[in-house]
């Protein structure tokens, strides 16, 4: 049986519907709701590669695609759309599945993931994990993006590369320690935002990606101890 299972979720009557995959393991220790970065959709292979991995570590993923990103334009929706289209994707998740629910994503979507859960529209999620979490624009940095994490009280987890040009590392580490014990912050030499490191490194993106998975799978193991 393909475990591989093809869903459409209403967003809005007026806004219309976006494909999901989920994908569960039989003996599944959880599930992680999982929005994909601004360039690229839930069938990108870094989603899809994360996803491979977390459920041979036993979590189960939904990932699902932006509405703009199923409509194949390249600009993102307004704030307001995304953060609906995450609610709407949220709730769906709990209706295939009791699990523990992590949420979060890739880069925008992980930001958009903060911003509805900071609004107090995803409930009480067990958890947030963000894979490259965008602080500030390439060569601009700045904290605005993240003054709505002081208002979770949710366990997070931030996996950065130290070369991520949207995330000056001192300044992550600065919004992390701000967070108090409700931050985790894991990062890798040389990765960049898409997690990919030069050869001269010795490191492989698919080296990356599996220490991705095992970090996520370890942290989420731990909020259950």
């Amino acid at each position: 049986m393909n475990p591989h299972q093809l869903y459409s979720i209403s967003v809005s009557e007026s806004l219309g519907s976006v494909s999901a995959i989920w994908f569960c393991p039989p003996d599944a220790k959880a599930m992680f709701v999982f929005a994909h970065g601004a360039g690229a959709g839930m069938n990108h292979p870094f989603m899809t590669r994360i996803s491979d991995l977390l459920f041979e570590r036993r979590i189960a993923t939904l990932r699902y695609n932006f509405l703009y990103m199923e409509k194949k334009s390249k600009r993102p929706d307004p704030p307001a759309v995304a953060i609906q289209t995450v609610s709407s994707a949220v709730q769906y998740a709990r209706t295939l599945s009791t699990l523990p629910i992590f949420v979060g994503g890739k880069s925008f979507g992980g930001r958009m993931t903060s911003t509805a859960t900071s609004k107090g529209l995803l409930g009480q999620p067990d958890g947030l994990i963000f894979l490259g979490f965008p602080l500030h624009p390439a060569g601009k940095p700045s904290l605005e993006r993240a003054e709505h994490l002081t208002q979770i009280r949710r366990p997070m987890l931030f996996l950065h590369g130290s070369k991520d040009a949207l995330a000056d590392l001192d300044l992550l580490r600065f919004v992390c320690s701000g967070l108090g014990g409700f931050a985790t912050l894991k990062t890798w030499d040389f990765v960049d935002h898409s997690f990919h490191a030069p050869k001269s490194s010795g490191k492989s993106d698919s080296d990356t990606m599996t220490e991705l998975a095992e970090y996520i799978s370890i942290w989420i193991s731990d909020r259950f101890q």
